[in-house]
């Protein structure tokens, strides 16, 4: 199998080739960094039991928000996360994709990407917080984007049978695509405003995206190092979690992060934070 990994240490080297024409022409990016918010999914459970392994939620019945994100850099697009996938807009009362877990798309990515005239093609870089199947949903709609993928993440996922959660096909356009593989915190364009920093325990290669925007500040997107709220202000950790003493050391060192930055903590899948998002053409800057 040809992976056709792409390693470099140099994400400038990438903008180069980028500028000279690979994808979307520099001139047509954003002048400054801003975040979009993108709806990706919405998900709904008969019972939230695995949100937590000490028994706060089970029996009781939830929701959870699936976003997307678009930063929008000088030096290119960055995609972070790819949602439930937009198949399941159609049919558009949603479907059912495990016993008891009822999800829904309202509206594609691909027709949110359009409505700020984007298309597939012109996104330059893809990344994901973690490889479960409802942040890769869309990913193989981006076979031209560079794929930022974590070794650790990728050997987890790609044992047979997949882990719990994996589905490698809707990831699979990896083996064609340009690759930039990253074992640590990585600076997406070299300039320390899109950093994505390790934070192990959801799973072995999970990751957070921190954002130093000009106005907002410091914003960091949570990946799954916390579902919901109440996760983050009593520190629950899932059951399907992959590594307990990894996660709360996880969420440490990135609340220690929020406090020394008087930054923002965005909890993706939290309703409620989402709810609280500007929604395209709105942004963060």
């Amino acid at each position: 199998m040809n992976h056709a990994y792409v390693k470099s240490t140099l994400p400038a080297m990438a903008l180069v080739l980028l500028c000279l024409g690979v994808a979307a022409p520099c001139s047509a990016r954003s002048a400054e960094l801003r975040l979009y918010v993108l709806d990706c999914g919405h998900a709904t459970f008969k019972d939230m039991g695995g949100f937590s392994d000490t028994g706060e939620y089970d029996g009781k019945s939830g929701e959870i928000a699936v976003p997307c994100f678009l930063i929008r850099h000088p030096k290119g697009d960055l995609l972070w996360d790819t949602g439930l996938g937009d198949h399941y807009n159609y049919p558009k009362e949603g479907s059912d994709a495990a016993p008891g877990v009822h999800v829904t798309v309202p509206v594609t990515l691909l027709a949110q990407l359009q409505s700020l005239k984007l298309t597939p093609k012109d996104i330059n870089f893809i990344a994901f917080s973690h490889l479960h199947w409802d942040h890769t949903g869309n990913a193989n709609e981006f076979p031209n984007s560079v794929w930022i993928m974590n070794k650790t993440e990728l050997a987890w996922a790609l044992v047979l049978p997949p882990p719990g959660g994996v589905l490698p096909e809707t990831w699979s356009a990896y083996k064609t695509a340009k690759n930039e593989t990253i074992e640590a915190d990585y600076d997406v364009f070299g300039d320390g405003t899109v950093m994505i920093l390790r934070t192990p325990g959801h799973t072995p290669g999970h990751q957070v995206l921190k954002l130093k925007l000009q106005k907002s500040g410091t914003v960091i997107l949570s990946g799954d190092l916390y579902h919901l709220r109440a996760n983050r202000l009593l520190k629950r950790v899932p059951v399907y979690n992959t590594d307990r003493a990894d996660t709360l050391a996880s969420m440490s060192r990135i609340e220690t992060i929020v406090r020394n930055t008087h930054g923002r903590l965005i909890v993706q899948h939290d309703p409620k934070d989402f709810q609280g998002l500007p929604k395209p053409p709105g942004f963060l800057d």
